[in-house]
């Protein structure tokens, strides 16, 4: 079993849905997919119209194995469930800095699952946390969606900072370009930089702004469905293609 974390420190650069779509092509490509999604606004359990789980606590999720297990939910997808969240997922970083190993709690929650999926995809929160290091330890790469503008190129440059500090290794971490547009030349420069500064760690595939991504929450499925025919899509599919040749 593969673990693969979609993470970011920054909100609102396209990981919840990069999450939704490529666990869905994942799933597509015949692999057994589970997206746990990790963040309390459960945004990919919405995409995927699951409710939340509610009998699921930060307490039972990392100590009861049953209770995790019986959480899980199957969605429209052959080859794909979803671990959905709930609002008691905010008290994640609390519970584990109460633990004498909070780092590598995920891990050892996650092999309960073990036997059952070739990869659980890890939709993220937004944050720097005992969670996030949780996270880094357990997954075997830390996929990071990067909008080509200042900011999110700042906070690419504070996580690479964070596993130098932590000595992580950097090599789990591939980076992509997201909700990018073409026609902005602070996008294309930015984006020419930081190829040339981490190449090593950047994928050749970007993911443009879309309005068919917009409307995954309208839809409640993944564009990779019910767009399958856009240039989005296909970029998509690109990615995990990408992906695919990494892992």
């Amino acid at each position: 079993m593969k673990i693969i974390a979609c993470y970011s420190n920054k909100g609102g650069v396209g990981k919840t849905a990069s999450s939704a779509n490529l666990a869905h092509l994942m799933a597509q490509s015949g692999h057994k997919v589970l997206l746990c999604d990790l963040d309390p606004q459960g945004a990919s359990s919405f995409y995927f119209r699951l409710k939340p789980a509610k009998k699921l606590s930060e307490d039972s999720f990392f100590t009861d194995q049953d209770k995790l297990l019986k959480a899980i939910k199957g969605s429209d997808y052959e080859n794909l469930d979803v671990l959905p969240a709930n609002m008691d997922f905010r008290d994640f970083d609390i519970f584990l800095s109460r633990l004498a190993k909070g780092h590598s709690a995920l891990k050892k929650a996650l092999k309960g699952v073990k036997k059952d999926y070739d990869i659980v995809l890890l939709d993220c929160p937004p944050t720097i946390s005992m969670l996030s290091e949780s996270v880094f330890s357990c997954a075997n790469w830390v996929l990071v969606p990067v909008i080509p503008s200042t900011l999110s190129e700042r906070t690419l440059e504070q996580l690479l900072d964070f596993f130098t500090q932590h000595k992580l290794e950097k090599s789990k971490i591939l980076a992509f370009f997201s909700m990018v547009q073409v026609s902005k030349k602070l996008h294309l420069d930015t984006m020419q930089r930081l190829g040339e500064q981490h190449a090593d760690l950047l994928l050749n595939t970007y993911i443009p702004f879309s309005s068919h991504i917009e409307r995954m929450g309208v839809n409640r499925a993944p564009a990779t469905d019910f767009a399958k025919a856009t240039p989005a899509a296909q970029h998509y599919l690109d990615l995990w293609r990408e992906l695919a040749t990494r892992i």
